[in-house]
């Protein structure tokens, strides 16, 4: 390549995870480039490239923590246009298998707005950052690979006319979604693609939304009604965002999908392990129709084992790890990848004079996979517990595991120390491994000697 096309990084895909990634490439590259196949509106609206943003979505504390910093006072622009604050101990009542958590004041706070004000904001502020551009209705078709060495030199845009145009890039990042057609991509001009794993556990969901009436006055933002293996499939979260709203997402596991007419919708509600979802919403007002979900199957792409691939692509958000979103780890994941790639590319300019080496991919998606590992075990674990999931089997380390934390979260309704404790660790504040300190080892073990009936592992003098 000349001088002049050196220098650039393209980004594949301008959603959340598209606009982190680029947010980071904008401190190493002259030039940014986000190749995007929608448009975009003036106002903070769903778009046909993210097709779960009308239904609730979390950023976990740590995932706000990142945002933040990525972006100096966006907290508060999207609470200028009405994203509330919210305590997630204290605001967020939570129905856990074993019982409603304690409530208390915590310092796991984020916000709460719609996916949609919240991709807007965003972007908002990553337009202004000089050196990202963004390339909009167009589509990446393939990858462009350099004939001298195992690099790409960039990618083939196809733009709305249907006009083809080669877009040159010293680092390619795929951050097009769970259906990304990078595997092709790469098989196409003769990589290894990489080998997937997907368990699936059949949810589906549909969301609504719903005037918060004026008068309203109980004192949470926020309510989750967990499902209970292995005979109630049902899940319920209402969260309130901008606008005086809520937004009311019900889900069904292994296939209890929730209907999309109004009647259906509450009843499913109604059947959920509490009635409080049910109740907050029978009488109000809904403002939008109902809409449905179903591909949630985690799939990880496992770019870490590809031994020969070019080295300036790589792999970014939903595209090399897309998880069920009933956990809400995706945007706070796709944080935490920025921040990874982040890392690698201070070392890699550092060590290699302002340029990415061939080494890059292998040494970033090595690293990514060590981040994406916790997630994904705590959400496929929860997956695997049901009947119908798809996917290969935990070994036996990880069976162990699953049993520990299923008595924490019995736990969690009885003792505010441990549920403090786990929800830090959901909200990927602190490692799982915080989790097994003395004290709350202590309380497992006497959950587990305990002759409580309310402990399904105890043991018990009659059945």
């Amino acid at each position: 390549m000349s001088s002049s096309e050196q220098h650039q990084a393209i980004v594949i895909g301008g959603s959340i995870a598209g606009m982190l990634a680029a947010r980071v490439l904008a401190n190493y590259f002259e030039q940014v480039m986000i190749v995007e196949r929608d448009t975009f509106s003036l106002q903070p609206e769903a778009r046909a490239g993210v097709s779960q943003s009308p239904h609730a979505h979390i950023l976990l504390t740590q995932g706000y923590r990142i945002v933040s910093d990525l972006f100096p006072g966006i907290e508060e622009q999207l609470m200028a246009q009405g994203a509330l604050e919210i305590d997630w101990l204290a605001e967020c009542p939570v129905l856990f298998p074993s019982g409603w958590a304690p409530r208390l004041q915590s310092q796991i706070q984020s916000i709460t707005c719609s996916r949609n004000l919240l991709e807007f904001t965003i972007r908002q502020q990553l337009s202004r950052i000089q050196n990202v551009h963004w390339l909009c209705a167009s589509t990446v078709i393939q990858l462009v690979p350099d004939s001298c060495t195992a690099m790409l030199r960039g990618v083939l845009v196809k733009d709305a006319q249907g006009q083809m145009t080669p877009l040159l890039g010293d680092l390619i990042v795929d951050a097009s979604g769970r259906s990304s057609p990078a595997p092709e991509w790469l098989k196409h001009i003769g990589y290894p693609p990489p080998e997937e794993t997907i368990i699936d556990s059949g949810l589906g969901y549909a969301s609504q939304y719903f005037r918060r009436p004026v008068d309203f006055s109980k004192d949470w933002k926020s309510l989750y009604v967990m499902a209970k293996a292995p005979d109630h499939p049902h899940i319920g979260a209402l969260v309130q965002v901008e606008g005086n709203r809520w937004l009311t997402t019900l889900m069904g596991i292994n296939r209890h999908y929730p209907p999309t007419d109004d009647a259906g919708f509450l009843d499913f509600a109604r059947q959920l392990r509490s009635p409080i979802i049910f109740e907050t919403i029978k009488d109000a007002e809904p403002l939008s129709t109902i809409h449905s979900y179903r591909a949630t199957a985690n799939r990880q792409r496992h770019y870490e084992a590809i031994k020969q691939g070019p080295g300036n692509f790589i792999g970014f958000g939903d595209s090399i790890c897309a998880f069920n979103p009933v956990y809400g780890q995706g945007m706070t994941v796709a944080a935490q990848s920025a921040v990874t790639l982040d890392q690698c590319l201070k070392r890699q300019w550092m060590g290699g004079g302002g340029s990415i080496g061939p080494g890059f991919s292998r040494s970033f998606h090595r690293q990514l996979a060590a981040v994406v590992r916790t997630p994904w075990l705590m959400a496929t674990g929860e997956d695997l517990r049901w009947p119908q999931t798809t996917g290969p089997q935990p070994d036996w380390i990880t069976k162990m595991l699953q049993r520990y934390i299923d008595q924490i979260i019995r736990l969690n309704s009885r003792q505010s120390m441990v549920y403090q404790a786990f929800t830090e660790v959901i909200h990927m504040l602190n490692p799982p491994h915080s989790l097994f300190q003395p004290k709350i080892m202590m309380n497992v073990l006497a959950a587990l000697c305990s002759r409580d009936p309310s402990c399904p592992n105890s043991v018990r003098t009659s059945r």
